[in-house]
C-alpha cells in the first residue's frame, strides 16, 4: 500500500511524523513551520487523507504500520501522535535500527493503563460505552459527536462541514483499532520490549486530557529506559494541533 505524504521544510535531518485517528499529515503543519532542521515527511495513514482505505480483511493497527515501514529509506526521528504514535512505537520496537529518537505525542495504548490496573481505564470505558453503543446501532454521526465530545477541542457540531463529515465516514476506525489499542494484540507490552528500548524517547501529554492518558504516560515512563516527559498546560488530546510550541520545542530539546 502507498501512502499519501506530504512534505514540510527541507532541512538536513529527517523525520517522519504520523498523525492521530481522523485527521491527516496536514495537521503536522504548524508543528514543522517550527522546526526548520528537519525535513518533516508526515503521510496520511491507511483509511485517512487521500491514502488508501482500510481493508476490512486485515487487522487495521498491523495494515497501518506495514504501510508506514515502507516509508523508510534511513533512519530517522520519529514522531506520533494519539493513533499515530502507537503506531510509532510499534515501529520503534519491532525496527529500532530505524528510529534514531521517537517522540510519543498522547498515545492511546489504552491497554498500557488497563495492564497497571488505573483507576483511569475503568473512567475511560465508561467514556466510551455510549460511542460503542451507538457505533453498534449504525448511528455514524451521533457516534463521531460523542467520540469527539471526549477526545475532540469542542464539540462536532463547531467544526465546518466537511470536515464533519470526513470524521462522520471513518468513524468505524476507531473500533478497528481497538484490538491493538485495547488488548495489546501486536504485543508491544510484551515482557521485556519496552525496557529493551535503546532509543530517546519522548512523551509529550496534554495536561488538560483525559486522565487515562496520564496513565498510559505513566506506564511508559515507568518501563523505558530513556525517557523524558513534557507536559502542556492549557491543552488537552490534540495539542499538536492546538499548541504547536511547546510540541515542537520538547522536540526540538530532544534532537538537540
Amino acid at each position: 500500500m502507498s501512502l499519501h505524504v506530504r512534505t514540510f521544510g527541507a532541512g538536513a535531518r529527517p523525520a517522519l511524523a504520523l498523525h492521530c485517528s481522523l485527521a491527516h499529515g496536514g495537521y503536522w503543519a504548524g508543528v514543522a513551520a517550527l522546526l526548520p532542521g528537519l525535513t518533516f515527511r508526515a503521510p496520511d495513514l491507511t483509511g485517512h487523507g487521500r491514502s488508501p482505505g482500510h481493508d476490512p480483511a486485515q487487522d487495521f493497527h498491523g495494515e497501518a504500520t506495514r504501510a508506514a515501514l515502507d516509508l523508510f529509506d534511513a533512519p530517522c526521528d520519529l514522531i506520533g501522535h494519539s493513533l499515530g504514535a502507537t503506531v510509532a512505537l510499534r515501529i520503534a520496537l519491532e525496527r529500532p535500527d530505524l528510529v534514531r529518537t521517537l517522540t510519543l505525542v498522547e498515545p492511546v495504548l489504552f491497554a498500557a493503563a488497563r495492564a497497571a490496573g488505573a483507576p483511569a481505564w475503568r473512567g475511560y470505558r465508561a467514556a466510551m460505552a455510549e460511542f460503542e453503543v451507538l457505533l453498534g446501532a449504525g448511528n455514524r454521526r451521533d457516534a463521531a459527536a460523542t467520540f469527539q465530545a471526549v477526545w475532540g477541542e469542542g464539540p462536532l457540531s463547531a467544526l465546518p462541514a466537511r470536515v464533519q463529515d470526513y470524521i462522520v465516514d471513518r468513524i468505524a476506525l476507531i473500533q478497528a483499532a481497538s484490538p491493538a489499542l485495547e488488548q495489546d494484540n501486536a504485543g508491544l507490552l510484551g515482557y521485556g520490549r519496552l525496557e529493551a528500548l535503546g532509543v530517546p524517547v519522548l512523551l509529550v501529554e496534554g495536561r488538560a486530557s483525559p486522565p487515562v492518558i496520564g496513565a498510559i504516560l505513566d506506564e511508559l515512563a515507568r518501563r523505558l529506559p530513556q525517557v523524558t516527559r513534557v507536559s502542556v498546560p492549557g491543552a488537552g488530546h490534540m495539542v499538536p494541533i492546538t499548541h504547536p510550541g511547546p510540541v515542537a520545542a520538547a522536540i526540538g530539546a530532544l534532537l538537540a
